[in-house]
C-alpha cells in the first residue's frame, strides 16, 4: 500500500492540536541520546556505506554505529513532496507509550534549506491517543540538502501506543537564518529623551512582572543593525529606561531578539526587566518595548547598547503530510 492509499483508508480519532511551545522535552535514556547525536554527526560529515546504499539514510547511519540500536527502528518511508520539497518519515523507534520519529525534509530544486533550518510552528501531529510531544532539529546535510527532525511523543497514562497510526503535516520551513550580536554604536544613551511621547497599546505579548501597557511612540530610526531590525525609540517611561525596537514581517520571517545595556568600565550587562510587544500599523511587524529600570539618567553616559537579534528570509510555504502506522521493531 502506498502513502496516498494509507492516507485515504486512514481511520482514527483526531486529538488536540500539539505545538511545540507547549511541550517539555523528555528525558531520554543515556544509551539513546549518545546514538541519536553520534547519527547526527554522521549524517553532516556525509558518512555513507556503498553496502547499504538501499537503507533510508538515518537507519544506514544508525546501523554503522550500533546494529542492535538500529533494529529497533523501522524505515516507513512514506513521503510527502511540495514546492520542490520532500518530506519523509526514515525511522520509528517504539518502547512502551513513546514514539521517536525521524523526519527528513530534502530540497529536490535548489538550496533552500541549510542547518538553521525549522519547521516554524507550523507542524501538527494527529493521533488517536491523547499526547504529549515536541520536535527538534537533528541535524543537516548539506551533500543531499537534507535537513533531518526528531519527533517525540509520548501517550498519557503510560498506555502502550503500538499500532497507532500518526499524521504529521508541516505548513512551513524557515532557513538560512542570520545572528547579529553585537554593539549598537550608533545608539547614544545619553541621548535618551526624559519626557517622550507616549501611547497605551494593546499588547500582543509581554514578559516581566511589572509590565507597563505605556510605550514609546515609535520615531525616527535611530539604528539599523541588521536587515528586518530597526531601533524606533529611546525615551523614559514613569521612570524606566524604554529602547523600542522594531521587527519587520514576523509572521513570515520570525525575526527576533533583544537588547541589554552594558557598562563601560565593568562589562556588567544588564537586562531588560520586562518587555512588552505589539503589531505595527499594518499587522506584519511587531514592536518590543523594553524597560530598564535601574538606570537613571545620569548614569547613562557609563553604557552602551549592545544588541542580540536573529533574522530570516521569508518562510518556504508548502503542505506536506505523511501518515504511517507506529510499529516496534524487536531486535
Amino acid at each position: 500500500m502506498n502513502g496516498a492509499e494509507l492516507l485515504n483508508k486512514m481511520e482514527f480519532v483526531e486529538p488536540k492540536y500539539l505545538a511545540a511551545a507547549d511541550r517539555a522535552p523528555k528525558k531520554k535514556p543515556r544509551w539513546l541520546r549518545v546514538c541519536a547525536v553520534a547519527a547526527c554527526l554522521a549524517l553532516v560529515l556525509g558518512l555513507t556505506i556503498p553496502a547499504m546504499a538501499a537503507i533510508p539514510a538515518v537507519y544506514e547511519v544508525l546501523y554503522t554505529l550500533s546494529p542492535a540500536t538500529a533494529q529497533f527502528f523501522q524505515p516507513v518511508a512514506l513521503a510527502s513532496e511540495d514546492n520542490g520539497i520532500r518530506m519523509e518519515v526514515s525511522a520509528v523507534y517504539i518502547h512502551e507509550n513513546t514514539a521517536e520519529i525521524y523526519i527528513t525534509m530534502q530540497d529536490r530544486t535548489g538550496d533552500r534549506l541549510d542547518e538553521t533550518t525549522d519547521l516554524f510552528d507550523s507542524y501538527q501531529i494527529h493521533t488517536p491517543f491523547h499526547t504529549t510531544g515536541h520536535c527538534d532539529q537533528a541535524g543537516y546535510d548539506p551533500a543531499t540538502k537534507t535537513a533531518t527532525f526528531l519527533v517525540t511523543l509520548e501517550q498519557w497514562n503510560k498506555q502502550d501506543i503500538t499500532g497507532d497510526k500518526v499524521t504529521f503535516s508541516v505548513g512551513a520551513l524557515l532557513s538560512h537564518k542570520q545572528e547579529f550580536e553585537g554593539l549598537l554604536a550608533d545608539v547614544t544613551l545619553s541621548n535618551a529623551a526624559l519626557s517622550p511621547d507616549t501611547q497605551g497599546i494593546e499588547p500582543r505579548g509581554s514578559s516581566g512582572e511589572k509590565v507597563d501597557p505605556v510605550v514609546l511612540v515609535p520615531g525616527e530610526v535611530l539604528s539599523t543593525p541588521v536587515e528586518g531590525v530597526t531601533v524606533t525609540g529611546l525615551g523614559y517611561v514613569n521612570g524606566c529606561l524604554h529602547v523600542q525596537t522594531h521587527y519587520d514581517d514576523i509572521l513570515n520571517t520570525d525575526n527576533h531578539g533583544y537588547v541589554t545595556l552594558v557598562h563601560q568600565e565593568t562589562g556588567k550587562v544588564i537586562q531588560c526587566e520586562s518587555s512588552i510587544s505589539f503589531f505595527d500599523s499594518d499587522g506584519t511587524g511587531s514592536y518590543q518595548d523594553e524597560c530598564f529600570p535601574e538606570i537613571p539618567p545620569e548614569a547613562l553616559g557609563e553604557y552602551q547598547l549592545y544588541g542580540n537579534f536573529v533574522t530570516a528570509p521569508e518562510a518556504i510555504k508548502g503542505n506536506w503530510s505523511v501518515t504511517f502506522p507506529l510499529e516496534e521493531v524487536q531486535p
